[in-house]
């Protein structure tokens, strides 16, 4: 079966634009070798069915991530037949700097100009025609996510041309171009695109190439780098890249018709502006976090949490359920399993569905809506210079932002970093202090309830940890950090219909992956409490909960579960706070070391997915004992200035 590849930055839309050419039924899948997921689909072009790749996006071919690498070796190993190249509308010279390099590739492809509504909403008006004789190659006009345009580009995609725009380099760059070409020898594309990327010290690129050329011709492409570089004083890479992005500007300045400069967009990119500001930036983040807590916090904490565990669970289906297994089960045994203190309705169900799932389900609708209207990016150059001191760089923070939905998943995405060294630190900063959506919002609940003073020293503890482990980290562990070069797609409104797209996504993980470990994990507690295990493990933990942390017994069945969902043992924590078993320094204390605490089951198997057995036992070995000594001398602190939490 053919297939048919589709690359562009990210944030434009591709997947939306695969949806509506595949339908519903695809498969993910990782790519040979890689982390990194690669979504497959079929859609019917010119009456035979082809199969469709959605890949990550990338910014470049020239690859700064495993994303990126993933995406140009898909094209390197010749599968796809054609590429469409998805850019946004609004933001030209991105989409044209991709569509350049697939020129140089000599890969047939079609060019689609996504998102085409919101351009001409803010007046843009762009010469579609121009650019098809340009570049060669049909150029089609899309909304993907009403399916618009979708029948021209499978028409389209039935017959795919190589581009015909090649960018002309510096005279340096095009003698050593023409000097290492014929060493190549045959490839999926084009000998001149693999010479530039040679030339630009594409690592991945040279192992590909290893398999391919003799030592001889290895060390003449070196060579022939090298020179450049002695004339150019700076990596060749730069250079080249500035040539593409320098055509890829003119081009897109050619195809503008109407730039857009009404009042509306104006008023847009004086908000992009303000956005990134060194100064009103901060401001304008800490209006969008504000926002996004009483969303999350009040309406999802308290609201929706009230409906749903109050109302419903404690009014309606725990009392029903009780009645039921009291007529119908007749051994206690079998009653207490599903109703009784570690019950599958009374406790799994009650917790996962009505304490968990409101707040988990605000925090993924208010972070869809931060995603699509292209602010995170502008997140990490406002966090930039914070976490340069832990050697990282701000888009460090696209993971840890995730990580505050599920860390399990945000250890997946700490590939899109460029160096080893950089994804180990935020692996580890992510299983030590980034709490998940759930986990965040019950304890923001329990912290609610004692005045700004305890949610200030738990945040501040909180990232005083982050910070210091991320700089001793980054003194400590050999490797490099990256240069901080991100992409800042336009801002723009949210679509509703994106965002209940990924809500309803999420939701659906959520339910198939967290729902059962929290029946898995109150199974555990039952069997556990019925042999006593539980008992004994309190009184063995008694000499760390009431000595070092000053917290009771009863909190060593939350910490216990929560190695199964961190969230889950926040939940614990939250039901003996509200029954007034915990004073406010026991709760301070309790939340900020359940925060700091192991990763939970499934985080942890995916840190040993991601790095190995070893570095996983490392991190947990590390963690837990750490989250203990920060407990304990926070325990220490607040009982000598208990005056701290008023």
């Amino acid at each position: 079966m053919s297939s048919v590849v589709l690359v562009g930055n990210p944030n434009v839309g591709k997947s939306a634009l695969f949806r509506a050419l595949t339908g519903t039924y695809v498969t993910v899948s990782n790519y040979p070798g890689t982390t990194v997921e690669v979504t497959r689909g079929e859609a019917t072009i010119a009456r035979r069915r082809t199969e469709v790749l959605d890949t990550p996006g990338a910014t470049s071919f020239l690859p700064t991530s495993e994303d990126e690498r993933v995406t140009r070796d898909i094209l390197l190993s010749g599968e796809p037949r054609a590429a469409v190249v998805v850019g946004d509308a609004k933001n030209l010279e991105r989409t044209l700097a991709l569509a350049l390099q697939l020129s140089e590739m000599q890969v047939p492809f079609v060019l689609c100009l996504n998102m085409m509504d919101e351009a001409a909403a803010s007046g843009i008006e762009l010469d579609l025609a121009g650019l098809s004789r340009h570049f060669g190659v049909d150029v089609v006009a899309t909304v993907a996510v009403r399916h618009e345009g979708t029948t021209r580009l499978r028409e389209a995609l039935a017959r795919p041309s190589a581009g015909v725009a090649p960018v002309r380099y510096a005279e340096p760059i095009e003698r050593a171009v023409a000097a290492i070409e014929p060493l190549l020898g045959t490839s999926p594309i084009a000998s001149r695109a693999l010479a530039l990327m040679a030339l630009s010290r594409d690592e991945a690129l040279t192992e590909w190439l290893r398999g391919r050329l003799d030592e001889q011709s290895l060390a003449t492409v070196e060579t022939v780098r090298l020179d450049l570089e002695r004339v150019f004083h700076e990596p060749v890479a730069y250079v080249i890249n500035a040539a593409r992005l320098a055509e890829a500007r003119r081009l897109a300045r050619a195809a503008m018709l109407s730039n857009g400069h009404g009042l509306e967009r104006a008023a847009t990119r004086r908000l992009e502006e303000l956005a990134t500001h060194p100064l009103w930036g901060w401001p304008i983040l800490l209006a969008v976090l504000y926002a996004a807590y009483l969303f999350v916090g009040v309406l999802g904490a308290q609201t929706l949490v009230g409906l749903l565990e109050d109302d419903l669970f404690g009014g309606i289906i725990s009392p029903l359920a009780t009645k039921l297994a009291e007529r119908l089960l007749p051994w206690a045994l079998l009653r207490d399993l599903f109703v009784g203190p570690y019950g599958l309705i009374t406790m799994a169900l009650a917790y996962s569905l009505a304490l968990v799932l409101p707040i988990v389900g605000t925090f993924f609708v208010a972070f869809g809506a931060l995603e699509d209207s292209g602010y995170l990016p502008r997140l990490a150059v406002m966090v930039n210079r914070v976490f340069k001191t832990m050697g990282l760089n701000g888009k460090a923070v696209l993971p840890m932002v995730l990580g505050l939905g599920c860390d399990t998943m945000a250890t997946l995405t700490t590939r899109i970093l460029e160096t080893p060294k950089e994804r180990l630190i935020v692996i580890l900063l992510l299983a030590l202090g980034v709490p998940c959506s759930a986990q965040l919002t019950v304890m923001m609940a329990m912290l609610a309830g004692l005045g700004p003073a305890a949610a200030a020293i738990w945040m501040a503890v909180v990232v005083g940890v982050i910070l210091l482990v991320g700089r001793l980290a980054a003194l400590v562990l050999p490797g490099r950090g990256s240069d901080f070069v991100l992409e800042l797609p336009p801002l723009r409104m949210p679509r509703a219909g994106n965002i209940l797209m990924k809500t309803l996504a999420r939701i659906e993980w959520y339910l198939k992956e967290a729902v059962p470990l929290f029946v898995l994990g109150t199974l555990l507690l039952f069997v556990a409490d019925r042999l006593q295990v539980l008992s004994a493990i309190e009184r063995a933990a008694q000499p760390i909960l009431s000595g070092l942390l000053g917290l009771p017994r009863e909190t060593a069945e939350a910490f216990v579960i929560g190695f199964l969902r961190r969230d889950f043992g926040a939940a614990g924590l939250y039901r003996l706070a509200r029954e007034g078993r915990l004073d406010p320094i026991q709760v301070v204390v309790a939340v900020t070391t359940v925060t700091l605490f192991m990763p939970c089951v499934a985080n942890f198997f995916m840190i040993v997915k991601e790095r190995g057995w070893r570095t996983g036992l490392a991190i947990a070995g590390f963690v837990f004992p750490f989250a203990v000594l920060v407990g304990a001398l926070l325990n220490v602190a607040l009982r000598r200035f208990p005056g701290l939490l008023l």
